[in-house]
């Protein structure tokens, strides 16, 4: 059983289901249902158009599961919709069933987390690791938002801004979470930009692009992280560079400043560098700045106050470190990096053991460990 292709058909199915007029938790139940008859039947009898047949199969659960007398005279004009068999039209549905999962009558959480399950085909369990909290909660989170958008139809599309914050958080599940996603998130934002003339997309799929082009760079033969002053820039993708970097100047030019450009020119900073010590570390903090202003977030300052101890030197990140909260996230390793820099290996070391204790996944925790192992054989030696 493919479940990668399972998983890529889901989205259009569901939305197939929708748009013919099914409510959104009615057609999901009816399309797990035709995904566990496929699971069943398929290895036997694979179908020749496997679309075709889950959308037949979903549609027949679904009307199974309306069929009652009060709705006789619905049911019957629905049958009549029922597709001949046959190919499924080669229709993607795929991004208006973001922008439904983007409605405004959902909150910004309920949207990204009903999209990474109806459209990203993640399952609850990943989706709560990824907000980090219980299965149990994320599952009635999910369920509250199928029913707010069940009588919702595809002509209310829902807002861009968080449309786009769904799309990059797909994008980064893709590299951080069990499931790649961030191919099909770069197809979907694509799709957007053809159809929205909004600069702030413009950005995010240069974003994408440009963090797109350092994937292959990005791990070691073992797995081990690498970090970006390390890669081999050699492995960079030019192509997406160059094309990220074009549709960045462009978005740029209609000086209608967001955050996701800003996000994405810090990132043609370090693409445009032949070296790591070559990075333009001036620009990268007014960047930061620009991002700061949009954003005032506590991650955003995080990054700036090391792009600081690169830019005035360590002791300057330093103190741009110590106006933050200890407690966001990667501050104890920002901390070791820039207690590196300014020479004091020992606490350096320290702090990496801590980060790595904090850290939330086996890649990053790694990476850390092994910086604290390698500053902690450093001072054995010259100890």
């Amino acid at each position: 059983m493919d479940e990668a292709l399972l998983r890529s058909l889901t989205p259009g199915v569901l939305a197939v289901l929708v748009r013919r007029g099914a409510d959104f938790a009615a057609a999901e139940d009816a399309v797990q249902d035709a995904l566990l008859e496929a699971v069943r039947v398929w290895p036997a009898d694979p179908p020749r158009d496997p679309k075709g047949w889950l959308v037949t199969v979903a549609w027949r659960r679904f009307l199974d599961a309306t069929r009652s007398d009060a709705a006789r005279r619905r049911r019957e004009d629905r049958v009549d919709e029922e597709p001949a068999p046959g190919p499924a039209p080669a229709v993607d549905d795929t991004l208006r069933l973001y922008f439904l999962c983007a409605h405004p009558s959902l909150t910004p959480s309920s949207a990204v987390a009903l999209t990474l399950r109806a459209v990203g085909g993640l399952t609850t369990r990943q989706i709560a690791r990824a907000y980090l909290v219980p299965e149990a909660t994320m599952a009635q989170r999910i369920s509250r938002a199928k029913r707010t958008v069940s009588g919702v139809r595809f002509e209310r599309p829902g807002d861009v801004a968080t449309v786009l914050r769904v799309l990059y958080l797909v994008f980064n599940e893709g590299y951080s979470g069990d499931v790649d996603l961030s191919a099909e998130a770069i197809r979907l934002t694509r799709q957007l930009r053809s159809a929205v003339d909004h600069p702030e997309v413009a950005g995010l799929l240069a974003l994408m692009l440009l963090h797109h082009a350092r994937r292959a760079a990005r791990t070691a033969p073992d797995g081990s992280l690498v970090p970006l002053a390390d890669q081999d820039r050699g492995r960079w993708d030019t192509s997406a560079i160059a094309e990220g970097v074009a549709i960045l100047q462009a978005a740029l030019a209609r000086d209608r400043l967001g955050e996701f450009q800003a996000q994405a020119a810090v990132a043609a900073l370090h693409a445009d560098a032949p070296t790591a010590q070559e990075t333009d570390w001036v620009q990268i903090v007014e960047w930061y700045d620009e991002l700061a202003r949009l954003t005032a977030s506590p991650v955003v300052l995080l990054n700036r106050a090391v792009a600081v101890g690169e830019a005035d030197g360590p002791r300057a990140g330093l103190a741009a470190l110590g106006e933050l909260d200890p407690g966001l996230p990667r501050h104890t390793a920002a901390a070791a990096y820039l207690h590196e820099r300014d020479g004091d290996p020992a606490t350096a070391a320290r702090l990496y053991a801590e980060a790595a204790r904090q850290a939330s996944n086996l890649a990053e925790r790694d990476h850390l460990t092994r910086q604290a192992a390698r500053l902690n054989a450093r001072l054995r030696d010259t100890g």
